[in-house]
């Protein structure tokens, strides 16, 4: 069994607060492109907001969680989410597919009767919730396995009904990264734009899909006057291959791929490109900045988890060949970056607030144009990727990211 989500499982096994302390070197399971390690924190301090449904199942809790928060931005409805938990069996992985797997095909069979009818946005709002559902349903199964097949491809189709309904018509597009192994993303274009238009790149970290962010952060960029391109690094089938790719040490070049496709589109401003890198475990985000200077602004670690692990490692095993040091020195790919850099992150983020002052005072010191924004506890948007409370961060990321863009 899978057991944590790829969301949560990016270093090591923390608490819903994720508070961590004493480090260790563990071997690398997924996601972060390094080379084969990881650092693990250990235990993590109680969870004060007092949200784990069940305290036995760290994984579904969070995923639970995750899913209150996304209510807000339509991403589920409080009520069908504490419905659901309700039947729910913690002990059995098939009670937790079969009860998310109801409730998604209940919202995806209200989404198609209202189109039919002519309700398009009670149909796309639907259809918005389906998919969250259907993702959460696939949680605690391996790619391979076929209830997470069956769950995501509800949910890839879910996807597709709703860009067919937007106005303008949402795209499905393929950008060639790796041979055999392109990129899926969606493309949203602004409104009556009438003119090329400043776009923001959303991609997830390694493990994250990108039909959440139809719900997360679509809206945010429209009302912005920003098209969104929605793009993750799973590929274009429900992610069985992705396994085959995450331990690459070059997914930073997915960026450049990125940008080659979108300043050939007549409809993007090719000098107004922001990018929003959706999660905090990893910075392949920052070192596709570092080696490709056309984004106008980037909202992403900045680089931060890079320098904390060299940091460790430096310091706990520096003549230990299972620690090769490598040529991409991070003060070399940290002066490699031009332009504005927000990095944002909670104050129960993965990393201790203070920790992250420190990391990102070195970071400063190489002269960078960067700007740290930590969520405190009071403004409840403070854990790790802002799942309690995403809508404060949001609204202050995009708001950063159109001042950058001069809309």
């Amino acid at each position: 069994m899978a057991g944590l989500s790829d969301r949560f499982r990016l270093v090591g096994d923390g608490g819903l607060t994720a508070r961590f302390t004493e480090p260790r070197v563990v071997p690398l399971r997924d996601g972060r492109g390094r080379d084969g390690v990881s650092i693990d924190y250990g235990e993590s301090e109680p969870d004060q907001l007092g949200w784990a449904q069940w305290p036995e199942r760290e994984d579904l809790s969070i995923e639970y969680l995750r899913l209150l928060g996304s209510a807000q931005e339509g991403g589920a409805t409080t009520a069908e989410c504490r419905l659901t938990a309700e039947r729910i069996d913690p002990s059995n992985d098939q009670s937790w597919y079969r009860e998310w797997m109801s409730i998604a095909d209940v919202n995806c069979r209200r989404g198609h009767a209202a189109l039919r009818v002519g309700h398009v946005l009670t149909a796309k709002s639907n259809w918005l919730r389906a998919i969250n559902y259907y993702q959460s349903a696939a949680l605690p199964f391996d790619r391979e396995d076929r209830h997470y097949w069956f769950a995501t491809s509800n949910m890839r189709q879910c996807a597709r009904d709703y860009l067919a309904c937007c106005s303008p018509r949402g795209e499905v597009v393929r950008i060639p990264w790796l041979d055999g192994y392109p990129l899926e993303a969606y493309f949203l274009p602004v409104p009556a734009a009438g003119r090329p238009a400043p776009v923001v790149v959303c991609i997830g970290e390694p493990g994250q899909r990108k039909e959440e962010l139809l719900f997360k952060v679509a809206r945010y960029a429209r009302e912005r006057g920003m098209s969104l391109l929605a793009v993750d690094l799973l590929g274009a089938g429900t992610g069985a291959e992705f396994d085959e790719i995450v331990g690459r040490s070059d997914l930073e070049t997915a960026l450049g791929h990125v940008m080659d496709y979108l300043v050939e589109r007549e409809d993007v401003d090719a000098g107004r490109i922001a990018v929003l890198a959706d999660g905090w475990g990893s910075s392949f985000v920052a070192r596709g900045i570092a080696f490709d200077d056309r984004f106008a602004a980037a909202v992403c670690d900045g680089g931060i988890w890079d320098l904390h692990e060299r940091d460790f490692l430096a310091a706990r095993a520096p003549f230990q060949p299972e620690f090769p040091q490598t040529d991409r020195d991070f003060g070399r790919v940290a002066r490699n970056i031009r332009c504005p850099v927000l990095i944002a992150t909670g104050e129960r983020g993965w990393l201790e607030a203070e920790r992250v002052r420190e990391l990102f005072t070195q970071l400063k010191d190489e002269g960078g144009d960067l700007t740290l924004k930590i969520f405190a506890v009071a403004e409840t948007a403070a854990m790790q990727a802002h799942v309690d409370n995403p809508t404060l961060a949001n609204e202050y990321i995009f708001d950063w990211i159109a001042s950058r863009l001069g809309i």
